[in-house]
């Protein structure tokens, strides 16, 4: 069976989008985050976005360039920096909406989308005031006491009451992986896949970019079978775009580029270093921007 061919752009992605829109960003706070795709996205008029994702500087750029209405987010930080300054900012200003649960939380929102149930229960926010804060999170009695047993045996008295998290649908998963086909298979090549995974099973559309387009037959030259976790069934579209992930990492293809993501916070200091930033680094193309940085390869 031949291979479908879903190469495509950054730009004919964001073409893509609207406004409104849900969009899962993959990665890891400052770790392999689909950053050509989130420049385009600022490039673009879109609005009033709400962004799913374990957050890094695509959230502090989308939050500063007004793109954002809401963000659902296990945290938002720079890794290296602890605190990521825009999203900051905006949470402090009030100018986006925040839904901010416990990580495992989050996963398991994408895992319920994923495996199309309406919830998956958790201990999770028991005992703290993320339900206080957060009323629109409710809790369930599992129907089976402690203890139960597949053979029916079991303790007497009530299930345990659980927090009850509800499927996190997304329109829109962007992802970035180390290595990919022409058919939308993908594969990353650092210690974790983080939850890339399952953004891709939770969004109606995949969209994923890559650091090399390889023949399917070569992922086992790059890495082991463990890491070819991205199906072509669970993605619409794939780019090839050395240094997309940049100035996130992007091992083992290249480190964080932690220079450059100094200057980036700095930019939260004062509108004028933002709009300087922005002027040199984002009104660009992506070609150009490359260029700046020094990862056009």
């Amino acid at each position: 069976m031949a291979i479908p061919d879903k190469r495509t752009t950054e730009a004919e992605v964001v073409a893509e989008l609207r406004d409104g829109m849900t969009i899962g960003i993959g990665g890891w706070g400052s770790r392999r985050k689909p950053m050509s795709l989130v420049r385009e996205i600022l490039r673009s008029d879109l609005r009033d976005l709400t962004i799913v994702t374990y957050g890094g500087p695509d959230v502090g750029l989308l939050c500063r360039s007004g793109k954002v209405k809401r963000v659902v987010s296990g945290f938002v930080s720079l890794d290296s920096i602890p605190l990521e300054p825009h999203y900051r900012a905006a949470r402090q200003n009030g100018t986006i909406e925040a839904t901010e649960l416990d990580e495992g939380m989050l996963l398991l929102g994408l895992q319920a989308a994923a495996w199309r149930l309406p919830f998956l229960p958790t201990r999770a926010g028991l005992g703290s005031d993320l339900l206080r804060l957060q009323p629109q999170f409710r809790t369930v009695r599992s129907p089976y006491p402690n203890g139960y047993g597949i053979d029916g045996t079991g303790s007497e008295g009530d299930g345990e009451e659980l927090v009850a998290v509800p499927a996190i649908h997304l329109d829109v998963a962007l992802i970035h992986m180390n290595r990919a086909d022409r058919g939308g298979n993908g594969q990353f090549l650092n210690q974790d896949l983080f939850m890339d995974d399952l953004m891709a099973m939770a969004a109606e559309r995949t969209f994923m970019s890559c650091e090399q387009l390889v023949d399917t037959a070569d992922f086992p030259k790059h890495g082991t079978f463990h890491t070819q976790r991205i199906s072509r069934l669970m993605t619409t579209g794939v780019i090839e775009r050395p240094g997309a992930a940049h100035f996130t990492e992007c091992p083992p293809d290249y480190a964080r580029d932690e220079a450059f993501q100094k200057e980036y916070a700095a930019t939260a200091k004062s509108d004028e270093a933002w709009d300087a930033f922005r002027a040199k680094y984002l009104d660009v193309t992506e070609d150009e921007y490359q260029t700046l940085v020094g990862v056009a390869r």
